[in-house]
């Protein structure tokens, strides 16, 4: 996970706001409307928001059968679900919020003592550089690989808020326990002993992704986060408890996921489709904004290390009778899907058998 696009003109989009909030330069400027001929009105889809399964992780780490069964379901009818009871203590969740916010009121100047350098992922800024004509997302965002430990490289961790390194510590520490205890859950679902996604990853990295959304006057000309699966194992993330702004593709159309307080949202990534033989499918998703208020949010995706070869499990395979998925190298995929802008569900075709 050492090479990204040039992000030395990467624009900060929190400074474009603070400079002038009626413009949005062209290169951040999408048509919602055209994407997949869809509208982007999700007036009618909002009741589905309520539909979105909750997962009590207490209950799961006692191997209780309902609950496994409502994850099993999560996972084959949703790919994302919201988990409560997991754990982590709502002080620890409100310290990581408030420490973010003072973060990113920081002058750009601050922040930049720690931007991310073009031959890296860690650090501040943005995602993806501007080329080839690609459609800037309207966030800037705080890269940190927290886990395992020697992974760190702490000369991109904030020294500024006070306080702020050791309110990250505490988090991740928290999503890592929740992020095992979902991996030994998902491993009972999909019919193995407990602790078999955790022996394949050999060592469970973990990135947090710490993106940060402006208001925008026209939020429906730009989109906070371009629709695209992630291509980790899972992802947990956790909302601002006032603003919806993630929403997921079902059945076609766009359903926000309204948060509910202290729930973390989970949702599953590539590695488990392909792990799944497609039994369970990365979801699309994407971030919207808004005009009134900011918003941010926390994102912890778990990951293989990189040496791990990620293929279909037989006994799922013989069960399905066919192998939908090739043997990948997690670096090697990982490292092709950073070579540019995630697209929709895009690059996991590239692992697909006949592709």
């Amino acid at each position: 996970m050492s090479s990204t696009p040039d992000m030395a003109f990467a624009p900060n989009v929190q400074e474009i706001v603070r400079s002038d909030p009626s413009h949005i330069p062209e290169n951040f400027l999408v048509i919602r409307n055209e994407e997949k001929g869809k509208s982007n009105n999700t007036a009618d889809t909002c009741h589905l928001s309520s539909e979105i399964p909750i997962v009590d992780l207490s209950l799961l780490s006692r191997g209780h059968k309902e609950e496994l069964n409502k994850l099993d379901q999560a996972c084959k009818e949703w790919g994302f679900f919201q988990v409560v009871n997991h754990g982590v203590a709502t002080e620890v969740l409100q310290e990581m919020k408030d420490a973010t916010a003072k973060f990113f009121e920081l002058p750009l100047e601050e922040k930049n003592k720690i931007r991310m350098p073009s031959d890296d992922f860690q650090g501040y800024g943005q995602a993806y550089a501007a080329s080839q004509g690609q459609t800037m997302d309207w966030s800037d965002a705080l890269f940190l690989n927290v886990y395992p430990s020697h992974h760190r490289k702490l000369k991109f961790w904030p020294t500024s808020p006070e306080g702020f390194k050791d309110a990250i510590e505490a988090y991740s520490s928290g999503v890592k326990r929740v992020g095992d205890e979902l991996l030994r859950s998902l491993s009972l679902t999909l019919g193995m002993e407990k602790d078999a996604l955790l022996k394949l990853h050999q060592e469970v990295v973990q990135v947090l992704r710490v993106n940060y959304y402006p208001t925008c006057h026209m939020p429906d000309k730009v989109l906070g986060l371009s629709p695209h699966s992630d291509t980790g194992t899972i992802t947990i993330l956790m909302q601002e408890d006032n603003v919806t702004g993630l929403q997921i593709r079902k059945g076609g159309e766009w359903v926000p996921v309204k948060p509910i307080p202290n729930a973390l949202v989970v949702n599953v990534g590539d590695v488990i489709e392909i792990l799944s033989n497609g039994k369970y499918k990365s979801i699309e998703h994407r971030a919207v904004t808004t005009e009134t208020k900011a918003r941010i949010s926390y994102a912890s995706f778990l990951l293989p290390h990189l040496d791990v070869e990620v293929e279909p499990f037989d006994h799922i395979v013989e069960a399905l009778g066919s192998r939908r998925y090739k043997k990948v190298k997690y670096g090697d995929y990982l490292g092709s899907s950073l070579k540019g802008k995630l697209k929709g569900k895009a690059h996991i075709e590239t692992a697909k058998i006949g592709s």
